[in-house]
Parts: C-alpha cells; sequence; structure tokens
C-alpha cells in the first residue's frame, strides 16, 4: 500500500497581520464600493490571525497588470517550490535522482513550460521523470493530487512521486475589481507552497506508516457557477458563492458516509481529520454536518488562523502539522471542496 514519506511547507517571510489587511482592503474598496463599510467585519469573521503573503503588503495597493502579477508568479513560485522540494527530499532521506514521478497542482498562474518543467531544470532531477502538470482543481487541487499519486504508487511500487502544490492567490487580486466576490476573496485567500513524498510498496520500512487507503471523488451537477474565475484582460477574477455551506450541510454527511461504506467504515472510526479549511463558515459547516464530538478540526482551524486559504495547498499544511505534531492511531479522512462544484476524499490508514 502506498505511503506519505514526508510533507514540506514554505512559511512566507511576509506573513501580515489580518487587521492590517482589513485597513488597507477598506482604503481600496471604498473608492468605489458603497457597501465596504457594511461588509468590512467579513475580515473579523474569517477567524484568520495572519496571512501568508509572498509579497509585501504595500505590492497589493499598487496598480499592476496581469502580466507583471503572473511574472511574479513564475518567479516565486519556482524559488519557493525549489525550497520546499529541498526540504522534503532531505526529510524522506531519499536521493533526487530517485524520484520517478511528479504531480504539479496549481490554479492561481499560467506558465508554459509548466513549472514543473522549470523545476526539474533549477534543481537538475532526473530528467526522465514522469510529468503531469494539473491546473483548475482550486481548492481541491491538494486532495486530488494526493488520490492521483496513490495510483502512481499503486501501479509502481517502485515508484517514488513528488506531489508539488503551489498558490499564489494574492497576485490574483485585481486592484480595481469592486465587486463583492473580489472583497470577500479578499479577506480570506493567501499563498503557499507544499511538497509531498508518496512511495510506492517496495520501499516500506519499519516504523510509523501513513498508507493512502483509498480515495473518492464527487461532481455536483448544475454548480458551476459556485466557485471559479473569470478570465478578463485585467486577470483572474474570483467567482465565490454563499453557497458553499448549503452545499456542506446538504450534501458531505452523506457523501462521507458513502465513500467510508466501501471501506466497510463509518465517520466513528475516523481518528483524525484533515479537512481543507475554506473559511470559519465553512468550518462551522462541518461541525453542524458531521456527527463528531470534540475539537476534531482543531488542526485545520489553526492553519486557516494562522495563513488564510491557500486554495489547493491548505489542506497540505493541515496534514505536515497532523505529521509534526501526531496522528492518532487508526484511519484519517482528508477532504476538500472545489470548483466544479466538487469533493475530493482519500482515506488514509495510521499504523504508529
Amino acid at each position: 500500500m502506498p505511503y506519505i514519506a514526508a510533507v514540506s511547507k514554505i512559511d512566507f517571510a511576509d506573513q501580515i497581520d489580518q487587521q492590517l489587511v482589513k485597513e488597507q482592503a477598506r482604503a481600496m474598496f471604498s473608492v468605489d464600493f458603497p457597501q465596504v463599510d457594511r461588509l468590512i467585519q467579513a475580515f473579523d469573521n474569517t477567524g484568520i490571525v495572519t496571512r501568508n503573503f509572498v509579497k509585501p503588503l504595500s505590492y497589493y495597493g499598487e496598480t499592476t497588470t496581469f502580466e507583471e502579477r503572473n511574472d511574479e508568479y513564475i518567479k516565486w513560485s519556482l524559488y519557493y517550490a525549489a525550497r520546499a522540494v529541498t526540504e522534503v527530499i532531505d526529510q524522506s532521506a531519499i536521493n533526487k535522482a530517485d524520484i520517478t514521478d511528479i504531480l504539479f497542482i496549481s490554479t492561481t498562474g499560467l506558465a508554459t513550460p509548466s513549472l514543473d518543467a522549470q523545476l526539474i531544470n533549477e534543481l537538475r532531477l532526473n530528467p526522465h521523470i514522469n510529468r503531469t502538470p494539473i491546473w483548475g482543481l482550486g481548492c481541491a487541487g491538494g486532495v486530488s493530487g494526493m488520490a492521483k499519486a496513490n495510483v502512481i504508487a499503486k501501479a509502481n511500487p517502485d515508484a517514488v512521486v513528488l506531489l508539488l502544490a503551489v498558490e499564489m492567490c494574492s497576485l490574483t487580486l485585481i486592484k480595481n475589481d469592486y465587486s463583492k466576490s473580489n472583497f470577500i476573496g479578499s479577506s480570506l485567500f493567501s499563498d503557499g507552497v507544499a511538497a509531498c513524498i508518496i512511495k510506492g510498496d517496495s520501499h516500506v520500512q519499519p516504523g510509523r506508516q501513513i498508507n493512502i487507503q483509498g480515495s473518492g471523488s464527487k461532481l455536483y451537477y448544475d454548480s458551476l457557477e459556485v466557485m471559479g474565475w473569470q478570465f478578463q484582460d485585467k486577470g483572474f477574477k474570483v467567482v465565490f458563492s454563499k453557497d458553499i455551506p448549503t452545499f456542506i450541510h446538504e450534501h458531505i454527511r452523506l457523501d462521507i458516509e458513502v465513500f467510508l461504506q466501501k471501506h466497510q467504515l463509518d465517520i466513528a472510526d475516523i481518528r483524525n481529520f484533515i479537512f481543507h479549511p475554506g473559511g470559519k463558515k465553512v468550518l462551522d459547516a462541518y461541525v453542524d454536518a458531521l456527527p463528531v464530538e470534540g475539537d476534531f478540526l482543531k488542526n485545520t482551524g489553526e492553519i486557516i488562523n494562522n495563513y488564510g486559504n491557500m486554495s489547493s495547498v491548505t489542506v497540505l499544511y493541515v496534514l505536515e502539522k497532523f505529521m509534526a505534531e501526531g496522528f492518532e492511531d487508526g484511519y484519517g479522512l482528508m477532504l476538500a471542496m472545489g470548483p466544479g462544484f466538487s469533493s475530493e476524499m482519500v482515506l488514509l490508514n495510521i499504523k504508529n
């Protein structure tokens, strides 16, 4: 059974206090957004304390073109990806030449050749690595990437899969977009980079194993407008619906139960909940919808409080926190929802 050998994440130098972001947003949006005073409390309602930003806060007050912001995306994504990958290689005690496959996840910038190709050049990784750049999964990308890494490692027991997720959400901000969705997005989204090594069966060693037991996906019909981008001359305009907590209330418990039943399990068997924290309302919806006692989303909540919503990367920061601070023996469930509208799940089996 494939297993997760290591996870690394990036703490940016510019971890900005949410209240400072709030004041800058008020100044920017007050120009032509009459609802600003009524909606500004959205920054406080997120529960976010600090945000992971790739650039100093002053940068986001400047007038920039889409080309300039995308150039920054490529530059900093490559820089921090190289750091995260170097760290995860060290943690997993492999040589960089051992990597057989790379999955690159992102939805917040454009690059061709894709950034995985640029990274192979930058770090002089094995030129024969099987490359799979995956774009457009949004917040669901981290869990979906883990599921796809599992498929690769099951097919090839000798596989050493590098899963890399890079999101620079802050660089998609369109300064003069005075829409409500852009305003709400500016209260939540931030930047992150995480790398994971997933190994096939032939690499199993004594000690704790975080095995990947299975995965599942679901796309909800007629919900394309819930989350995504509109592509404009000015850049990526965020589409962000208030219906996401409603989707969770209506669907997620049954979806989890159906997924777990395929593995002869139910929700009571899950000891570790590695969820993507879309925001405080999303976390509250999970707590209301699921029959789980105690603070089962503690790690998830602490990640969004300290980093913000980093799209696909966020759930991997939650996973890294579990790996650093300890899992409970037993099963773990990774879960995220994203554009489509869709949900992704991965079942883990942790044996200490």
